[in-house]
């Protein structure tokens, strides 16, 4: 079986999210999301609308999604890759190589950003 990660915070789910999340279980047998815990977020000076186990929630109800890991630390990734088998990395083109130290480990693939929809834009369309 050949198995996919992807990380985020997954907040205010949009088209982006789903589109990301299709393209990378389309790379694989089994695609696990690493999602954000708050506490994580918190770190990152970013507050999610929904919380940890919101978010999980819904992304259990997506159908490319199998499964949901906590995002605890930056520095958990290989133990990740490592512990659940993992073939593929994907992430959005944004972060292009910041994880390229996992290329001994698996795949990494930058996939391209949905243009016209982010979270935050979203955020800030709904403050004015």
């Amino acid at each position: 079986m050949k198995k996919v990660i992807t990380y985020g915070t997954f907040d205010l789910i949009h088209h982006g999210h789903i589109n990301i999340l299709r393209r990378a279980k389309a790379m694989g047998d089994y695609l696990i999301v690493a999602l954000s815990t708050d506490e994580f977020d918190a770190g990152k000076g970013k507050e999610a609308y929904y919380s940890y186990g919101e978010r999980k929630l819904i992304l259990e109800a997506i159908k490319y999604v199998d499964e949901v890991i906590p995002e605890t630390c930056w520095e958990q990734k290989v133990d990740d890759v490592v512990k659940h088998g993992v073939s593929v990395f994907v992430i959005g083109e944004d972060w292009k190589g910041k994880f390229d130290f996992l290329t001994p480990y698996c795949e990494v693939i930058y996939l391209p950003r949905t243009e016209g929809i982010s979270t935050t834009q979203i955020k800030n369309d709904l403050k004015k």
